[in-house]
């Protein structure tokens, strides 16, 4: 058995991210049941930060993060993101929900600005409007493609820094109590620490039945994204990322010269090794063909995932109320990768008592905010 301080069960980004500041102060180390980092949510994602999703605190949380992935890379590193442009877009009946959407964003982008109808297909040229399509956008300059495979390797680089590890291959089957300390079995070997962090994304709520804890009452939603060619001597390289501010879909370009796009699929799913269904599939398409002049005549790759929210659609950080040293860090739903820098100071100042980081607190970001005791009030 290895005794440590701090085990953080979950490698994607919410676990690593937060692993790598608590390194800096203790011990720790990160199980990975894959064999691995990122293999579920975190690599399933469209990796795209924006104001679009999400609440108030998601969007503070967003705002924070957004200037790590600003920052150029440390070292000949591949950087975290890169800016481009989101564009949402309504219909005429779609008016008030774009002008909410438009004061949100302007707190925190201030270059963003509204597009009338004349223009929006000087932006995306295939897009229908008038009365067949949109009516009006709004265009935000200051939005980033993130790239998921260089955040989670950034993390695992600072992590190891500072004399933490990642194991992978490494699922939980058993979690006990005793003596001020969490026993953790695994297939390699068993783990005393004294603080576990939640941070199993879709799992969490097993993981906390496992220890004995009480669940937050998460709920995983299945997510589907398809990859498709646009039609022969479109270029798409300059194209926003464009999502309807209602129900429709979101699409975006990728380096390969396809388009990715979603139906914004919400089908409640158990924790799983998720995979996109015919039915979910053809929307994405339908989605695409209604809101565009672009045929889909096939579909080159398709894939879901898993976004996992906590009752109140907020994300959960801080210790359990019903377990000493058990740490939640859970429910960050679709917005998991654009808030996690925000996320990892809040949970690396709760679990360790640190000070407040500033950059929370200037944007009034609390720890009442994010702890688990609001869900079970």
């Amino acid at each position: 058995m290895r005794t440590i301080d701090t085990l953080v069960i979950g490698g994607g980004i919410a676990g690593l991210s937060a692993a790598a500041r608590i390194a800096r102060h203790s011990e720790t180390v990160v199980l990975e049941s894959e064999s691995a980092p990122g293999y579920h949510s975190s690599g399933r994602s469209a990796t795209f930060c924006h104001f679009g999703i999400g609440d108030g605190l998601v969007h503070k949380l967003t705002a924070i993060s957004k200037t790590v992935f600003a920052a150029p890379p440390d070292g000949d590193y591949p950087p975290l993101a890169k800016r481009m442009a989101a564009f949402f877009i309504g219909r005429a009946n779609e008016r008030d929900a774009l002008d909410r959407l438009t004061k949100t964003t302007l707190a925190h982008s201030p270059d963003a600005r509204q597009i009338a109808q004349a223009e929006l297909r000087d932006i995306v040229p295939v897009l229908k409007t008038g009365k067949e399509g949109f009516a009006a956008g709004l265009y935000d300059p200051d939005a980033y493609k993130l790239d998921s495979d260089a955040m989670l390797q950034s993390n695992i680089r600072a992590l190891r820094a500072a004399g933490g590890s990642l194991v992978t291959d490494a699922p939980v089957g058993a979690i006990r109590y005793d003596k001020e300390c969490w026993i953790v079995d695994t297939p390699g070997g068993s783990y005393a620490a004294k603080r576990i962090v939640n941070a199993a994304g879709a799992w969490a709520d097993e993981i906390a039945k496992l220890a004995d804890v009480k669940p937050l009452g998460l709920t995983p939603l299945k997510r589907t994204i398809i990859a498709f060619r646009p039609p022969e001597g479109v270029d798409v390289s300059g194209w926003p990322f464009t999502k309807t501010v209602g129900e429709g879909f979101y699409m975006l370009p990728e380096g390969s010269g396809q388009l990715l796009a979603s139906p914004m699929d919400e089908s409640a799913s158990p924790p799983c090794d998720a995979q996109p269904d015919e039915e979910t599939i053809a929307l994405a398409a339908w989605q695409v063909e209604q809101a565009t002049v672009m045929p889909i005549r096939r579909i080159d790759h398709k894939w879901s995932g898993l976004r996992t929210f906590a009752p109140d659609n907020s994300p959960v950080a801080g210790y359990a109320p019903d377990a000493p040293g058990f740490f939640w860090l859970a429910g960050q739903g679709g917005f998991g990768l654009q808030t996690s820098p925000g996320m990892a100071m809040a949970a690396e100042a709760m679990l360790l008592k640190l000070d407040w980081p500033e950059a929370l607190t200037a944007l009034d970001v609390r720890p009442e905010m994010l702890g688990p005791e609001r869900l079970f009030a």
